[in-house]
């Protein structure tokens, strides 16, 4: 009994000892584990490399951006005045023609044939006038020594009237005839570009028909424009004193933007869009701009003194608003919210948030957060002004910089 007691202990111990050493292991290996976890702290992160950029104070123009249509400034359509055969065209399509050059030549022999009958016409009334007058002189004389009487001097009289009548719609019917002929042959009325020509050699024209080209003068020429009614106070301010600059960009052109001059502004809001019709003036020597082309306007109103600027990169625009990462002088980074009014080329006009002579990251936004550590890549020294240390809020509530005119936010 004792025998069996003693083996059976043993076996228990035994199988105790195969159960409790895997849970020992575990249990050792968790408390290495958490041993080895405190005594391992995390490596710190690397600093950011970012391309940081200067705010700066400067005198900024108050600019107006549209789309706008080119305009010829002046449209003519050459028709036949007098009806007959197309003789000769004188140019061709697209030609460039100055006032005055032969366009097209109608038949003129029917013209010549009715100016002729028409001089003849008043050669023959002239010498009847001239009978019938000398006869109511003579008539006048006779009456006076008493030989007839006065109702054959009122007869002759009236007779020579009638003639100079006559002889008066003659030179008139000579005129007609004469300007009939002229208008056989067609001239440029204005110096510009032709269109199509409707009509060939050879076909029949009528008074008045369908136009035989068109012709459009390209230089100077309109630009025609729409801008918000908001912009109506600075715009008449500013076209009273003078003509205000407008600038013409062409897409997908690498010339330079082509200056001109804002001369129309029209007498109505358009009550459907609340927009004002605007036109300028451009000289095109160079043919650059074409009617129908459409081009980016920039009109100039004014310029704004004295304005708080960053590199327009420098903007973060999320839909809870606009931030930039303001850069410490411990080279760390804070994200301050601003108010950016309107962009010029590079540069970003901000009315709040920021001050002259801070440091702002320019490039590597995606990859911060605030307070983390930067890497300055474009040898900027570092925020030059120590209110940078400050919280934003201390800030923002201090970073209205514009000493200049108040202007609202411009469409970009």
């Amino acid at each position: 009994m004792s025998r069996y007691h003693d083996w059976n202990l043993k076996t228990r111990m035994c199988w105790a000892r195969w159960i409790l050493a895997p849970a020992t292991l575990i249990t050792l290996g968790a408390f290495a584990s958490g041993c080895a976890k405190q005594q391992a702290a995390p490596p710190p992160r690397p600093p950011v490399p970012v391309v940081v950029g200067t705010v700066t104070q400067k005198t900024m123009p108050v600019e107006v951006t549209a789309v706008g249509n080119v305009e010829a400034i002046s449209t003519i359509s050459i028709r036949a005045q007098v009806p007959g055969e197309v003789q000769d065209v004188h140019f061709k399509e697209g030609d460039f023609v100055t006032k005055g050059r032969v366009l097209l030549t109608i038949d003129p022999r029917p013209y010549d044939a009715a100016l002729a009958q028409a001089k003849a016409a008043l050669a023959r009334d002239k010498a009847t006038g001239m009978y019938n007058r000398a006869q109511a002189q003579r008539y006048k004389t006779l009456f006076d020594q008493g030989v007839v009487p006065a109702q054959q001097v009122d007869s002759y009289t009236s007779a020579a009237d009638a003639s100079d009548a006559i002889v008066h719609a003659d030179e008139a019917a000579v005129k007609t005839a004469e300007l009939n002929l002229e208008y056989c042959t067609i001239k440029s009325p204005i110096d510009g570009r032709t269109g199509t020509i409707m009509v060939k050699p050879g076909n029949l024209v009528k008074v008045a028909d369908v136009p035989i080209v068109i012709i459009n003068q390209v230089n100077p020429i309109y630009v025609n424009f729409t801008v918000p009614q908001q912009y109506w106070p600075d715009i008449k301010e500013h076209v009273d004193r003078g003509a205000l600059h407008v600038m013409a960009t062409i897409p997908q052109d690498p010339g330079p933007p082509i200056q001109g001059t804002l001369t129309f502004v029209d007498n109505i809001v358009d009550s459907t869009t609340g927009s004002i019709h605007l036109r300028g003036t451009f000289e095109n020597s160079r043919n650059r701009l074409w009617p129908g082309l459409y081009v980016n306007v920039l009109l100039t109103l004014s310029e704004q003194p004295n304005a708080t600027v960053v590199p327009a990169h420098s903007i973060v625009t999320t839909l809870q608003g606009s931030y930039v990462y303001v850069v410490r002088a411990n080279n760390t980074v804070e994200q301050r919210a601003v108010v950016p009014t309107r962009t010029i080329d590079a540069d970003t006009v901000v009315e709040k948030g920021l001050q002259p002579g801070e440091t702002v990251v320019t490039d590597g936004q995606v990859n911060l957060v605030p307070g983390a550590k930067v890497e300055v890549k474009n040898g900027n020294a570092g925020p030059t002004d120590k209110a940078a240390d400050r919280p934003a809020d201390q800030q923002a509530g201090a970073a209205d910089p514009s000493t200049g005119k108040s202007t609202r936010p411009k469409a970009q």
